[in-house]
């Protein structure tokens, strides 16, 4: 037979080798351990003061709501830098502030002067909680979609260091109820501020990469100074210069506000 007239062959392809099945992905399980533990070290601050203010230590209580203050900024932080950022860490660091920036302060300010109103006092007491707990919960919820440049009320830990600043300036308490009865705005106004929806300034959006003018290190530098020499004055300053940032900003805003443009001439 001639090529290429007779039947031709057929190739049977061969069979192919089962690939071993991909294993699921399984969830990672465990925690980013530097910034969990910026978080229980706020944590412990804010259950430490609870403690110091019970036994009436209100020097020693006062300053570890400022040292939670600053633990809660670098855990952010450090979660951002090296790319840890996760829900557990939200949600943990939600509930460490609730601690540190709620019952902290509350039950500081209620040891330290609003005692004595009875009722009154650990009501009050109670407001701040309430509105700290109130303004963690909104933050979160609102936090994808927020102006990152500014928050929407008061933060907690702000509106906790108005109260640390003024019982670390003044330590030696109240024990009188009608001394006592105006520390009720202590904590009315922050926890009315915490609730509202009044836009204060955020510090996350300060690119700190970024080339500053040189006179920026001696201004910190002079800070620094001031806050070692009389820290009482300037945390206080430092506290209550914040709370009314937002008047401030509004009343610069106004002023600067350009007028109408006259009239073209006929």
């Amino acid at each position: 037979m001639e090529p290429g007239f007779g039947p031709r062959a057929v190739r049977i392809p061969p069979a192919p080798v089962p690939l071993d099945p991909v294993p699921p992905r399984r969830p990672r399980r465990g925690v980013s351990v530097l910034p969990s533990l910026c978080t229980l070290a706020n944590l412990f601050c804010g259950y430490a003061c609870v403690v110091y203010a019970m036994r009436g230590e209100f020097a020693t209580a006062a300053p570890l709501i400022g040292i939670a203050v600053v633990l809660d900024m670098l855990d952010g932080r450090i979660a951002r830098m090296t790319g840890t950022a996760s829900d557990f860490g939200v949600q943990f660091d939600s509930m460490a502030d609730v601690v540190s920036f709620g019952m902290a302060p509350a039950t500081l300010a209620f040891a330290w002067g609003l005692s004595p109103l009875g009722r009154l006092g650990w009501a009050a007491a109670f407001l701040f909680v309430a509105a700290a707990a109130l303004r963690l919960a909104r933050f979160n919820v609102q936090a994808a979609s927020a102006d990152k440049r500014y928050f929407v009320g008061m933060p907690s830990p702000a509106a906790a260091g108005v109260v640390a600043a003024t019982v670390f300036a003044y330590p030696a308490g109240f024990t009188e109820p009608h001394f006592a009865a105006p520390l009720v705005l202590l904590v009315v106004v922050p926890a009315a501020l915490m609730v509202s929806t009044i836009r204060f300034r955020s510090f996350k959006s300060v690119d700190t990469q970024q080339r500053h003018p040189f006179r920026l290190l001696i201004l910190f530098a002079l800070f620094m100074t001031a806050l070692v020499t009389r820290p009482q004055e300037v945390l206080v300053v430092l506290a209550y210069g914040y709370l009314i940032s937002p008047l401030v900003g509004g009343v610069i805003a106004r002023f600067r506000r350009p007028g109408p443009e006259p009239a073209p001439e006929a």
